[in-house]
């Protein structure tokens, strides 16, 4: 998973039941993800799906994605819904290395703009207001190359501080053309994904 940036929303209550119940199963299958004390951690990872899977720290939750991704090596459609079954929507990915490394920069870039720190679970409501930003800081640059983004029209007169923002920050300007276009579908996709949703996002 090196590289690679996933997106995830989950479902506390079916997460509860569902990857409760299979980590009871598969105890000693799972143990060896959890290398040392494998006993005691489970019994933590157990405890806190039992009340809210959102309590996981990020390294349980990639220790509970190492052990699916293990479990269905070469079919990664049936990860998901394996993972969807148990609780965990993962519903958006950016697999390339580079356009990973990328999107961390700019949301590190709008951390420190907006004083704002998204921490790798986060309300969907603080996401969708970076998602904006970097729809913004997108266009911005593809208009600079002579092109235009319908979306970031529409989003600008609810978004004025939020394009003031982006308008400030010049660190990607030389992002050449293809490389902008893939990071601005993200963006965009990103946004329309989450936009009417109210529970946490997860970044993994």
């Amino acid at each position: 998973m090196t590289g690679e940036l996933y997106f995830i929303k989950t479902n506390p209550n079916i997460a509860k039941i569902n990857l409760y119940n299979k980590l009871c199963r598969e105890e000693e299958n799972f143990q060896k993800f959890l290398q040392p004390d494998g006993k005691i951690s489970l019994e933590i990872i157990k405890d806190k799906v039992k009340d809210s899977v959102e309590e996981l720290t990020r390294e349980e939750l990639l220790n509970i994605f190492l052990w699916f991704n293990k479990a269905y090596p070469s079919d990664h459609e049936e990860i998901k819904t394996q993972l969807f079954i148990n609780g965990i929507d993962l519903f958006y990915e950016i697999q390339s290395p580079m356009h990973t490394e990328t999107f961390l920069q700019i949301l590190s870039e709008y951390e420190k703009l907006s004083q704002k720190n998204l921490n790798y679970i986060v309300n969907a409501q603080n996401f969708n207001q970076f998602l904006i930003y970097g729809i913004f800081l997108t266009e911005i640059i593809r208009r600079e190359q002579g092109k235009e983004n319908i979306l970031s029209d529409y989003l600008k007169p609810d978004n004025k501080p939020l394009y003031e923002l982006a308008e400030n920050h010049s660190e990607l300007q030389s992002l050449d053309d293809k490389s902008n276009t893939d990071l601005q579908k993200y963006f965009n996709d990103l946004y329309d994904l989450t936009k009417f949703y109210k529970g946490s996002i997860i970044q993994l």
